[in-house]
C-alpha cells in the first residue's frame, strides 16, 4: 500500500520563505492554475501557518491555532520562554499528527532584544523527514 501524499496549496510567506518582490501569498501557475506543494513542504506549511494563527480567527475552526499570541507584552525572560514552548507544544500535539518533536527550544534572539526565536526540529512521521523552523515572536514589553 503506498504511502499517503501530503499535499496543499503553495502559500509563500515572506518571513519564512526565500520570495522575490510581490512574489509572496497564494501562488498561481503561468497555466492559470494553482501551485501545490507536497510532501515534507506542504507539512511545514501547515506547521507555519498553525503557529501564526490565535484561537478564534477560523469561523469554522474557532479553537485551531497557537496561543504565541498572549505573549506579546511580556518581557522576554525564561517564564515567557517557557510559555512559548508550552504553547508550541500543546497546538503541535493538538493538530499537527504528522510530527514528531525531536527539539523545541525558545530564547532571546541574540540581535534583537525584543525577539524571542522558537526553534522546532522535527520529523515527519510518515517519510522520516526531519526539518528545523525557526520562528520568531515579536515581545513588546511595557516600560516601566
Amino acid at each position: 500500500m503506498p504511502s499517503p501524499s501530503y499535499r496543499a496549496w503553495r502559500f509563500v510567506h515572506p518571513d519564512f520563505d526565500m520570495a522575490g518582490p510581490g512574489s509572496t501569498g497564494l501562488q498561481f501557475l503561468p497555466s492559470c492554475g494553482t501551485a501545490m506543494v507536497e510532501g515534507a513542504g506542504a507539512v511545514r506549511q501547515s506547521i507555519l501557518l498553525l503557529l501564526s494563527t490565535r484561537p478564534g480567527e477560523r469561523v469554522m475552526r474557532p479553537d485551531y491555532g497557537c496561543d504565541l499570541h498572549r505573549l506579546v507584552f511580556e518581557p522576554n525572560d525564561a517564564t515567557t520562554a517557557g510559555l512559548a514552548i508550552h504553547y508550541v507544544r500543546t497546538a503541535l500535539a493538538r493538530w499537527e499528527p504528522r510530527v514528531d518533536i525531536l527539539r523545541l527550544d525558545a530564547d532571546a534572539a541574540m540581535d534583537e532584544p525584543s525577539r524571542l526565536d522558537i526553534v522546532l526540529d522535527y520529523r515527519v512521521r510518515i517519510a522520516l523527514v526531519t526539518d528545523r523552523i525557526v520562528f520568531p515572536v515579536h515581545l513588546s514589553p511595557m516600560e516601566a
